[in-house]
């Protein structure tokens, strides 16, 4: 049994697996089929190390005491969303970074960034290697508007936007215009009030967050003043939370633009309605109809800066200015509605309404793109079709997270979700449908291959040395840590 413990790691041990790399294939061979009915150490991959990567992770680790996870990320920093997707000025919700960190630094966990599975390495060459294979890697694009002038300069991707201000190396050069006083955001989701927020917040409060260099600079001379957060449909279908609209009416130097009748006789209709429903929609009457305190009075006179939201509108257009170059203002249709609660339909009136602006931000959601041609991909949807987090039709294959459910919900449903992909992993693995009577040699396996394609993986503990680099340079500028921003000066000081 130990020279399996060499071949299929079936000690919790890292060392051994690299040893069993090492070995002449023969060997390796020989004593494969000589073992060949004992049970190996279950060898799990797991392709994203954002919340939903992690959270996988996590639940297998705790239910399973011999199993091996492996944490594959195309860049060379972990964390995914949580680092590149949660506002700045939101450090608390960061702090499931310190539990992803524990799991990481598992004896049975091993992180490696670096690798873009898709390209660098196939599903199919993982699914050789390992007894499971869970994608995990979210969703990466952007919903398209599909009306003109969306492609021209001004108008961009509320998930590039977010990307430049938080550091996604993809995004660093995105250069937003910021020279309009209106700025209009598409969309009434929590991305959207981020996006907002961050846009109107005094430059000396984000000044002690993690808000990369660059990006802060640009804001500190923004001109944006007013911005319009636009909906399809009514009041009572924002996706935003209570969390987010206090923190927007609640934002220092800053009033809301609240339309009176929007709101009027809301308060008979949510009486049935969900708690949660019930609570935001009673704090945008409360702000659209009542008379503010005498403290929030004043503050509100004092607002050189505001933010509205405006219903039951669509857009049909990006305007142009008169060199053809550059968006000035968007074209909305003027809808109405159809039903009522979730199911309510934005139906077009016929009428139209301009916007002067100069800066117009969609945040109309995320969708994912698929991994490998010969994976099942409901391009519809942009989900991976599955059951309980099985693939349909792959053995072995599973998903969790944004690319099985979809770009919906905080944090807390990614990490239910992921738990529930989990648990059917566990599942199967207990009953034999995943069989590890087989020999999966997990990522030692595919180290040579890598290298020889000229791909070099970073450790965790080579991330943390990139870690340390952030939170120094941060510290010396009072912030909680500066990221770095180029790729290569990353690999630079993970190799350290």
């Amino acid at each position: 049994m130990g020279a399996r413990w060499w071949i299929c790691g079936v000690s919790s041990g890292r060392n051994l697996r690299s040893l069993a790399a090492r070995l002449h294939p023969a060997v390796v061979l020989g004593l494969g089929k000589l073992l060949s009915t004992a049970s190996s150490t279950p060898q799990v991959c797991v392709v994203g190390s954002g919340p939903a990567g992690f959270y996988t992770a996590q639940h297998l680790l705790k239910h399973h005491k011999q199993v091996q996870v492996d944490i594959y990320e195309k860049l060379p920093v972990p964390f995914g969303l949580v680092r590149f997707g949660v506002a700045p000025d939101h450090p608390e919700v960061k702090n499931v970074i310190n539990s992803f960190t524990q799991t990481a630094h598992s004896d049975r966990c091993a992180f490696y960034g670096n690798i873009t599975v898709g390209k660098d390495v196939t599903v199919e060459e993982l699914q050789q290697a390992y007894h499971a294979v869970v994608l995990s890697y979210g969703a990466e694009d952007n919903r398209m508007l599909g009306i003109s002038g969306e492609h021209l300069p001004g108008v961009y991707s509320a998930r590039a936007f977010v990307g430049w201000y938080n550091g996604l190396p993809e995004n660093q050069n995105l250069e937003p215009d910021l020279s309009s006083e209106t700025a209009v955001i598409l969309g009434q989701g929590n991305v959207a009030l981020d996006v907002a927020r961050i846009l109107l917040t005094p430059p000396d409060l984000l000044r002690k967050t993690d808000i990369t260099a660059h990006s802060l600079e640009a804001i500190a001379h923004s001109k944006v003043k007013r911005v319009w957060l636009v909906g399809r449909r009514g009041p009572l279908q924002v996706a935003f939370t209570i969390k987010e609209l206090r923190e927007m009416i609640n934002l220092p130097g800053t009033k809301p633009l609240l339309r009176p009748g929007d709101f009027e006789g809301l308060r008979d209709v949510i009486k049935d309605v969900p708690r949660p429903r019930k609570r935001l929609t009673e704090l945008m009457i409360k702000s659209a109809l009542e008379k503010p305190y005498e403290r929030e009075a004043a503050r509100w006179v004092s607002a050189t800066r505001e933010w509205g939201l405006k219903f039951l509108r669509s857009p049909t257009e990006i305007l142009p200015g008169v060199n053809g170059k550059q968006a000035v203002g968007i074209r909305l249709a003027v809808n109405r509605l159809e039903g009522s609660g979730e199911s309510a339909v934005a139906v077009p009136t016929g009428e139209f309404e301009n916007v002067e602006c100069g800066l117009i931000l969609s945040s109309i959601g995320y969708k994912s793109l698929p991994i490998a041609p010969s994976l099942p991909f409901d391009a519809k949807q942009g989900i991976i079709p599955n059951s309980m987090g099985r693939v349909h039709n792959v053995p072995g294959l599973y998903c969790s997270g944004w690319v099985k459910r979809g770009p919906t919900g905080v944090i807390i449903t990614t990490m239910n979700d992921s738990f529930d992909t989990a648990q059917s992993v566990l599942d199967d693995l207990s009953s034999g449908v995943l069989d590890t009577s087989i020999c999966k040699p997990g990522f030692p396996s595919l180290k040579e291959m890598l290298q020889h394609r000229g791909v070099h993986s970073v450790s965790f503990s080579d991330w943390e040395k990139i870690n340390a680099a952030e939170t120094a340079k941060g510290s010396e500028v009072g912030k909680p840590r500066e990221k770095i921003l180029d790729l290569q000066l990353m690999l630079q000081l993970a190799r350290q």
